[in-house]
């Protein structure tokens, strides 16, 4: 639903990113639930008051479990592999640039197998059963020369 790239991971910056994405999504009360890990942001206060305003539940991972959120894992696997990911950037403006670059592929091209190869902007905005009860040509199973 949203990102940022910054120096340094903040209740304040979570807090921010937080508020805008759902309100850039028009997400109301009791419709989200937050999956977050057990980083400072995330736990702290300002954070917990912000998602308890706006109706949203908030889980985290189990302590000292890295792969409780299979999707984010996925998510930061497919960009560290991918051929134009550099082993460093030059500078955080360097980094945004390609993150801009990045996410909307990721979100709106990039098909996964776990959510029936659909990509994850299908799914978000509900999509997915219009989208696998299309009907999906067939390939020619003809061998060439074959008529």
């Amino acid at each position: 639903m949203g990102w940022t790239l910054q120096h340094r991971e903040s209740a304040a910056v979570a807090q921010q990113l937080i508020a805008q994405s759902l309100d850039h999504q028009g997400v109301q009360p009791g419709e989200l639930t937050i999956h977050a890990d057990r980083g400072p942001s995330m736990k702290s206060k300002p954070v917990a008051f912000l998602l308890a305003d706006l109706g949203v539940t908030k889980t985290h991972s189990r302590p000292y479990t890295s792969t409780d959120n299979p999707y984010s894992e996925a998510h930061f696997k497919t960009l560290k592999y991918r051929p134009d990911f550099p082993n460093r950037f030059g500078s955080i403006l360097l980094a945004r640039s390609w993150a801009r670059g990045f996410f909307p592929g990721y979100n709106h091209e990039h098909r996964h197998s776990g959510i029936g190869l659909m990509t994850p902007a299908t799914v978000h905005y509900g999509r997915a059963v219009q989208v696998s009860e299309q009907p999906h040509p067939r390939p020619d199973r003809r061998l060439p020369g074959q008529s």
